[in-house]
């Protein structure tokens, strides 16, 4: 029987939508040892054995609409978050590729202020673009431009980050406030005249890592909250580990800025993208000294403890709210915003 169904735009959101793809189309055809441990590790690069060491690899594209945001643009945003994706593996970040896929019609300005905001990146996180590509397609196929990564980093041979080391017990650490990515993206491509200005969180997360992995080796896991945001990113968690997680509103950081414009719209900020921003899961009697070592950098000003694992429900993450009642937080079946990285 012919296949009728098409994709949708939530296939891209991180969310149920996304593991279904992936599952049913990629895995089914690519699957192998490497990648099948990349997913069901929850890891955002595959870990490369070889004689000598090991190397960390991760690609990812940006499509993010508008080019440009309050704290960031399409280029700033790639660089991070390549840089980012290895850097939650416990990797130096090394070296990056770049494709762009640009769109006939972009003034050359506008690409030369991209292309020296990913050289200023690259810079900060201390990576070197080394090969890359270019495309050209018709006037109105590429929403201005699409950005391709990929990036590889060294591992430390004593660093072992994966959601099988997870325990009952094991305290969830969050690095600061949330949605303030999603929220600046939409301020910008709907032109939201809000009197609170919020800035995209982009930033390269390996400094903020570096300091976290030097002060414990009882880091068990970490992953940084992007598409579908800490709602996802903690459904993935249980889902993979056999556990559940509860958290609870009151520790959970949200600026004034996005928590004022998420309710004014209907938004809920747990679902929300972030460009800046890593949850770890800590052993509990090193989980106060991850955070006050991360509450010392500037991209930890805000690190809370948010919650814990615990031994159910099993595959839940649950909320304890401000009013001391209890919901479940579901993944995400598609992306509140779409399009924002």
């Amino acid at each position: 029987m012919k296949e009728t169904r098409k994709i949708l735009l939530a296939h891209g959101s991180g969310g149920k939508l996304s593991e279904e793809l992936i599952r049913e189309v990629f895995l089914a055809e690519f699957g192998n040892d490497t990648l099948n441990d990349t997913l069901s590790g929850l890891t955002d690069a595959a870990i490369l054995e070889f004689k000598g060491g090991s190397l960390a690899f991760t690609t990812d594209s940006y499509v993010v609409n508008p080019l440009f945001f309050p704290g960031g643009n399409i280029g700033k945003l790639s660089v991070c978050g390549t840089v980012n994706d290895l850097a939650v593996m416990g990797a130096k970040p090394l070296f990056l590729t770049c494709g762009f896929i640009i769109e006939e019609g972009l003034d050359y300005s506008v690409l030369r202020r991209i292309v020296k905001s990913m050289r200023k990146a690259a810079e900060t996180a201390g990576v070197t673009i080394v090969a890359g590509d270019t495309k050209v397609v018709e006037k109105g196929s590429a929403d201005g431009l699409f950005i391709n990564t990929a990036g590889i980093g060294r591992v430390d041979k004593e660093v072992c980050l994966s959601v099988r080391n997870i325990r009952i017990g094991d305290k969830i650490i969050l690095s600061g406030t949330i949605g303030d990515h999603g929220m600046a993206v939409l301020g910008k491509r709907e032109n939201l005249d809000f009197q609170a200005e919020i800035n995209s969180d982009c930033a390269p997360l390996h400094d903020l890592i570096t300091q976290a992995l030097k002060v414990s080796r009882k880091i068990r896991f970490m992953r940084d909250p992007t598409r579908g945001g800490l709602a996802a990113t903690l459904n993935e968690v249980v889902r993979e580990s056999g556990w559940g997680i509860l958290i609870e509103e009151a520790k959970i950081p949200v600026s004034e800025g996005v928590k004022s414009l998420t309710e004014l719209l209907g938004f809920d900020s747990l679902y929300i993208a972030n460009e800046g921003k890593v949850v770890l899961v800590v052993a509990p009697e090193d989980a106060e000294r991850v955070n006050k070592e991360m509450r010392g950098h500037p991209l930890g000003k805000n690190s809370r403890i948010i919650g814990e694992i615990i031994a159910a429900p099993k595959g839940k993450v649950g909320l304890r709210t401000l009013v001391g009642g209890t919901r479940i937080v579901d993944m995400p079946v598609g992306e509140q915003l779409p399009r924002i990285c």
